[in-house]
């Protein structure tokens, strides 16, 4: 649904002078994600994207590799006692020979905007065997003036960070710098969950020839996001933490943090990064 936004009455101060007046706030909602009937999981997002989001989320989860494996998602009636729908519960139909991992339907996992590994039993239950090994597929290249480059382009693409300054943004870029798609919301985990659950849907993945860029931290989970849908790249504007960059050393993952104007940091597959001889060896 559209509930992207919401008007919300301030007090604004500035240099002294009071005023009150109208502020626009991104919206966020609770999102139940019920898998074949049952519940599984409920995530803090902004409204929107929805059904992408869901099919992102049990990509990460090891439950969806194809589009094949999906045969419909549907709001729920009757989410309330009154039996309206709240367009706030999602159930995600499987294809009836899609195996399901057994800790995906034991854990009611809450997981807020800020962190969507809340709820986690184990370290475990997270390095989910990834359907798509990032070692196999072709080689990308890509130069450190294009990552450089990149920044701009996600922050010129962010329509609602424009009258909210409160949404993260995850965007997909070819290797040659193309920007494919971008998702916005109030958590990053989600934003790619929703870039992520677009390409299944489209029947797109793996996507092994593209790069995820994050408008934040390179979390565990976003790296584990990225090597779930098969994209050998990720780069942020922050900093990763050192379960991200051990995840992306082990699965030959590319990392780059703290991509800011010409500068940044190659945590690991530095091996993707085509620098010119001379600047490798200073």
């Amino acid at each position: 649904m559209g509930r992207v936004t919401e008007r919300r009455k301030v007090l604004r101060i500035r240099d002294g002078a009071v005023s009150t007046r109208p502020d626009t706030l991104v919206a966020e909602e609770p999102l139940e994600i019920r898998l074949n009937g049952k519940p599984l999981a409920i995530t803090m997002r902004t409204p929107g994207d929805d059904f992408a989001l869901a099919a992102g989320f049990l990509v990460s989860e090891g439950v969806l590799a194809t589009a094949y494996d999906l045969q419909n998602i549907v709001y729920c009636a009757g989410a309330t006692a009154d039996g309206s729908n709240t367009y706030n519960v999602v159930d995600v139909r499987t294809a009836p020979d899609v195996a399901l991992p057994d800790f995906t339907l034991e854990r009611n996992v809450y997981t807020s905007s800020s962190c969507g590994l809340c709820g986690k039993a184990s370290l475990d239950a997270v390095r989910t065997t990834a359907r798509f090994p990032i070692a196999d597929t072709p080689p990308v290249r890509v130069t450190p003036e294009l990552l450089a480059s990149l920044p701009d382009r996600l922050r010129a693409a962010q329509r609602v960070f424009d009258r909210t300054g409160g949404l993260h943004a995850a965007a997909l870029f070819t290797e040659d710098g193309e920007l494919l798609d971008i998702r916005e919301d109030v958590g990053r985990h989600n934003a790619v969950d929703k870039l992520v659950g677009r390409a299944l849907q489209n029947g797109e993945l793996p996507l092994s020839r593209t790069i995820l860029l994050v408008s934040g931290r390179a979390s565990f989970e976003l790296a584990q996001k990225a090597v779930m849908a098969g994209i050998p790249v990720l780069a942020a504007v922050s900093a990763p933490s050192s379960l991200a960059v051990d995840l992306a050393a082990e699965t030959g993952l590319t990392l780059v943090g703290f991509l800011r104007g010409s500068s940044m940091n190659v945590y690991a597959g530095e091996d993707r990064i085509a620098l010119r001889a001379a600047a490798a060896q200073g």
